[in-house]
């Protein structure tokens, strides 16, 4: 199941985290980008210091404890969230069931 899953990931090009069970570690923003049998590619930035390295890590499907992806975000601090009104009429999404008792 998790090598059907991870295939989903691959081919939805979308970023992950994954945990790597012997090495106890995160691999954070992480894109799989290929599967051949039982090695996993991964694709993932570090910012040390001063500069940003890029990496391609390969391991293996067993080694794999876990894998996480982000649903949403919200920004922090002094935003004010968009309303429907500040929404674009095109994209819009309609009560389809309106109100039975009108004031």
């Amino acid at each position: 199941m998790l090598h059907r899953k991870i295939y989903q990931l691959c081919c939805d090009g979308r970023e992950v985290c994954v945990f790597l069970r012997d090495q106890q570690r995160w691999i954070e923003r992480a894109r799989i980008i290929d599967i051949e049998g039982d090695l996993v590619t991964l694709r993932y930035e570090t910012e040390e210091e001063d500069e940003t390295c890029s990496w391609e890590e390969m391991v293996r499907l067993e080694s794999i404890g876990s894998v996480t992806q982000k649903l949403a975000s919200v920004p922090r601090g002094n935003v004010e969230p968009l309303l429907t009104e500040d929404c674009p009429e095109s994209e819009r999404i309609h009560n389809r069931f309106p109100d039975s008792n009108p004031e």
